[in-house]
């Protein structure tokens, strides 16, 4: 065989007993987590923001970005539910590039699973104990969800994982809401099929184990656009593109309906400040439709500190080491108007 072993990783159950979560704050998210299938579910008028940093780089910082959300959902309350992303795997087309926390605690480091298991739980846990905000990250390896599932109230499947099966099983035991993104493609049947594969129960094959889930409901799906044979970004964020994934949901006769606009990526192509434009262009559509108001439950923004990226290295703080995110003076009033925006 051509793998070399490097760590003998601990098993979930023997992180969460060394890094255990408290009462106190597992009461704060299952809080949290109802409020979030709510708003999936259709049984709130809530608006779910998903906003933070392209890729959690650094602990500090993170918990310095989320401490600053705090206040706007104490704000914002009546209107939205804000879920800091703190995205610690990082998917990566070409293999090359940071994968994250999860390999790399320290970006100028060697990788070190072993060391960033530890480390993604951190700064999950004190984001929650700080801040009183359950997080979001990318379900980028199946087999590592059940590391952070007694913190996390969001999660998301990327656009390179939605067609993988391991994904879909594993989705379908999580107890919070899982956003499915349409594949890089573009084609929404792929994500509808994610969602419907997620939605009913499975018998599968999870750490050396069998199992069995009933199925998850809040299962929905996340537009973030699509690249064309040229590699032309094509955004699927307007108003077209929204009441065609209605109708197609309508058809399938899929649980809960409900969508998530990702508001960089192939949305923006990548310009970061596009995102206020493209979420203020998704409020107005929902204002323009009964049915848009009650089909799209939210958007994906990526926002940190400083505007922008910055290369590994440059130790600029609160700066975006992968894809550019929006600065926080452009967030902070972006929030505000979303809350002003949504009806």
């Amino acid at each position: 065989m051509g793998y070399e072993p490097i760590n003998k990783l601990p098993t979930p159950a023997e992180i969460k007993e060394q890094f255990p979560l408290p009462l106190e704050y597992a009461l704060v998210k299952k809080q949290r987590d109802e409020e979030a299938r709510k708003i999936i579910a259709g049984e709130s008028a809530k608006f779910l923001v998903i906003i933070g940093p392209c890729s959690a780089d650094n602990e500090d910082s993170v918990l310095d970005y989320a401490s600053r959300l705090v206040k706007i959902q104490e704000d914002t309350k009546e209107k939205l539910l804000i879920i800091p992303r703190v995205y610690t795997n990082k998917p990566r087309t070409t293999g090359e590039g940071y994968k994250g926390m999860l390999h790399q605690p320290d970006p100028e480091k060697r990788p070190s699973m072993a060391d960033g298991l530890h480390a993604i739980r951190h700064v999950h846990m004190r984001v929650l104990e700080e801040t009183g905000l359950s997080t979001a990250d990318e379900m980028l390896y199946p087999d590592n969800v059940t590391y952070l599932d007694d913190i996390m109230s969001y999660i998301a499947v990327g656009a390179r994982s939605v067609e993988n099966q391991q994904h879909r099983l594993v989705s379908s035991g999580c107890h919070v809401p899982v956003g499915m993104k349409n594949p890089t493609s573009g084609d929404l049947s792929v994500m509808l099929n994610s969602v419907k594969a997620s939605q009913g129960g499975h018998d599968f094959i999870m750490r050396d184990w069998e199992v069995r889930t009933s199925g998850n409901p809040w299962t929905h799906s996340i537009l973030r656009g699509a690249v064309n044979k040229h590699g032309q970004c094509l955004p699927n964020y307007h108003f077209e593109d929204l009441i065609l994934l209605h109708r197609l949901y309508m058809e399938r006769n899929l649980k809960n309906p409900a969508c998530i606009v990702d508001a960089n990526h192939s949305n923006s192509n990548k310009q970061y400040f596009e995102q206020v434009r493209i979420v203020k262009e998704v409020l107005h559509s929902r204002r323009h439709s009964e049915e848009l108001r009650g089909f799209v439950k939210g958007v994906m923004i990526e926002s940190y500190i400083e505007p922008g990226s910055q290369k590994i290295g440059e130790h600029c703080y609160g700066k975006s080491i992968t894809d550019p995110c929006l600065g926080w003076e452009d967030s902070q009033r972006l929030l505000y108007e979303i809350a002003e925006g949504v009806s």
